[in-house]
């Protein structure tokens, strides 16, 4: 026998084997999966459930990257509890508006990514889907940038007017028509920064030589007035806290030192009422402060919730603290001590009459959750990809 014919012989041989082979390896395998659809997108409910919180992760090292996500807290698994995410870009800040079905959040993008023209950007996305439903392109290089603040956007006017707080180092705030998405104009605040809701239809600012700066709007949204109040704390010896909590038309602001004060912004003009403290006075030995970055925040039944460390010191007002104190605001008495099982940066606390508290762990940057009635953990969130959830809002 030839060479070339035994060649033949081989790789017919080896043709038969290997067809048998494949015939045998398609019967064992499974039957193909369906092509899954691309493209949707699932509607959440348009008034969100009191368990559901908006998490803001930004993103602090790849700020372009910024993301919200929307936990649903009762949920027990990690699928169940993601209902959705969108994108925040450049340390940004959010805003709820439920009548509109609207979550507002200010941006900064650059044309090559990380460098090239800046373009500042008020993002408007549905609540349902968690799309940008529109924009409104704000004032170049103006817009606040720092960590994440309530207070840095203020819903006026029945949600008609959004103002956005400006720091270039100026300051001033930019006011948008959310039904033409046009911006109105921008209000001068020299030396007082973000904005409160004050009176009908203006708003406060807080300044840095211890006042108020309180602005009436016409109907038209020009300004109409501005008042500066009285000095009501110092800001080298007796500095507050820009993060009240505020409750009905009160917003109560706590100081490093350990006071709130009451301010009253029903009227055009906001009214500092008389300072109170939040350590009673058998514990004042120990020295325990507010600390944190969204330190305080409030429920529907009139208290108010701050983080609290002992030992407080000369710059530990940034930390956060191993409690969480409840106050009944009315009353200016603590109600309820929580004690964390890890150390506490940021609050904020569900609406509804059986509302939650979730703490930020900077420790591992996990949330907590805790019973505002009993003070009892209730269970750690994580592992949905955050990395840092610097500010938690309650769903609105």
């Amino acid at each position: 026998m030839n060479h070339a014919f035994k060649g033949q012989c081989w790789l017919a041989a080896l043709a038969v084997f290997s067809l048998s082979g494949g015939v045998s390896a398609a019967q064992d395998r499974p039957p193909p999966l369906p092509i899954e659809p691309t493209g949707v997108v699932e509607s959440l409910p348009a008034s969100y459930p009191p368990s559901w919180f908006l998490v803001h992760d930004a993103g602090f090292f790849h700020m372009g990257d910024g993301k919200v996500y929307v936990i649903d807290t009762a949920a027990s698994t990690l699928p169940e509890q993601v209902k959705g995410t969108f994108n925040v870009s450049m340390i940004g800040n959010i805003s709820q508006s439920v009548s509109r079905g609207e979550i507002y959040a200010t941006e900064t993008f650059h044309s090559r990514g990380s460098r090239g023209d800046r373009l500042d950007v008020l993002t408007i996305f549905d609540r349902q889907t968690l799309s940008p439903r529109g924009e409104v392109i704000l004032p170049t290089g103006k817009r606040f940038m720092g960590m994440p603040e309530r207070y840095a956007m203020v819903l006026l006017d029945n949600d008609r007017w959004l103002g956005v707080a400006n720091f270039s180092p100026a300051t001033s705030v930019t006011l948008v028509d959310l039904d033409t998405r046009k911006i109105i104009g921008e209000i001068p605040t020299p030396g007082c920064v973000l904005s409160y809701p004050t009176g009908k239809r203006g708003f406060s600012s807080l300044c840095a030589d211890g006042r108020f700066l309180s602005t009436e709007l016409k109907a038209d949204g020009s300004l109409a007035k501005q008042t500066r109040t009285d000095p009501f704390f110092n800001s080298d010896s007796s500095p507050i806290y820009e993060r009240p909590a505020i409750i009905g038309t009160t917003a109560y602001f706590p100081s490093v030192a350990g006071l709130v004060y009451p301010v009253d912004m029903s009227g055009a003009v906001a009214k500092v009422g008389e300072p109170w403290n939040l350590v009673p006075e058998s514990e004042r030995a120990e020295n325990w402060a507010p600390a944190g970055i969204g330190l305080i925040d409030r429920d529907d039944q009139g208290r108010f919730y701050i983080i609290m460390h002992p030992g407080a010191t000369n710059g530990s007002y940034q930390g956060g603290g191993p409690e969480v104190w409840v106050y009944d605001a009315a009353g200016k008495k603590r109600v309820l001590r929580i004690k964390l099982q890890a150390w506490g940066l940021t609050l904020a606390v569900s609406r509804g009459k059986n509302p939650v508290l979730m703490v930020v762990n900077p420790t591992d940057m996990s949330l907590e959750m805790y019973n505002t009635s009993s003070g009892d953990f209730i269970r750690t969130i994580s592992g949905f990809g955050q990395e840092t959830p610097l500010m938690v809002h309650g769903s609105k």
